[in-house]
């Protein structure tokens, strides 16, 4: 029950907020930010140094079993796993989904020994018929930035059932197109983080964030 929770918040949220940084503290400040600007699922990607920390961190401020409107209510999963061993230790970590940047069957099979959400990452018809039939509820379209929206509704003309979520190459400019298109959600990546990372100012990601979740509710408003 706890993983179609999460499947189904994840989509409501529609925007995950992407997030790599070079400790676990700045990470965990940029999550904080992402949080109050609206963005409500974080992926911290395991290139982070002790990338466990924080998600352990995280989540003693923030669940899914929350109250949607309470301010401690969050979706916190991790990005860029590899293989299954990174994923266990994620999982033990408290990360509430997975995310990968290419499909890993071992991956898949062990995020469902523990009916944990996995999203791995796929490019090719073939790659989301795979994920589909080992049981993948969401799969990440990655990188976004070699399609452009149009491909959602190609891939679900034969795969009607796929749920896809574009990451890289999303934008305030093109998240509309994406939504319309059909995507479940999409990943937001150095987009969200690069002016704060380069001045040091981190209140530019909750406004970036802001600005986001606010292209997105216009979006599914059409």
């Amino acid at each position: 029950m706890k993983k179609l929770k999460v499947l189904q918040r994840l989509a409501e949220a529609g925007v995950v907020a992407v997030l790599r940084a070079d400790s676990p503290e700045e990470v965990v400040e940029m999550s904080h930010r992402a949080i109050k600007g609206g963005i409500k699922a974080i992926e911290i990607t395991m290139t982070v140094p002790f990338a466990e920390r924080a998600i352990e961190e995280l989540r003693k401020h923030y669940s899914s079993d929350a109250a949607v409107d309470s301010d401690n209510y969050a979706i916190i999963g991790v990005g860029t796993v590899l293989d299954p061993e990174t994923a266990r230790i994620a999982i033990m970590a408290g990360a509430e989904f997975v995310v990968s940047p290419s499909l890993n069957p071992e991956t898949v099979k062990l995020c469902h020994r523990y009916a944990m959400p996995v999203l791995p990452g796929t490019m090719t018809i073939n790659e989301i018929q795979a994920a589909l039939e080992l049981g993948v509820d969401i799969v990440k379209l990655f990188p976004g930035n070699l399609f452009s929206p149009s491909v959602i509704p190609s891939i679900k003309g034969p795969l009607p059932q796929a749920n896809i979520m574009p990451t890289g190459g999303v934008s305030l400019d093109n998240l509309k197109d994406w939504v319309k298109a059909g995507a479940v959600a999409v990943g937001i990546g150095s987009d969200l983080t690069k002016d704060a990372v380069k001045t040091g100012d981190f209140s530019l990601i909750e406004q970036k964030a802001a600005a986001y979740m606010a292209a997105y509710r216009e979006a599914k408003a059409l």
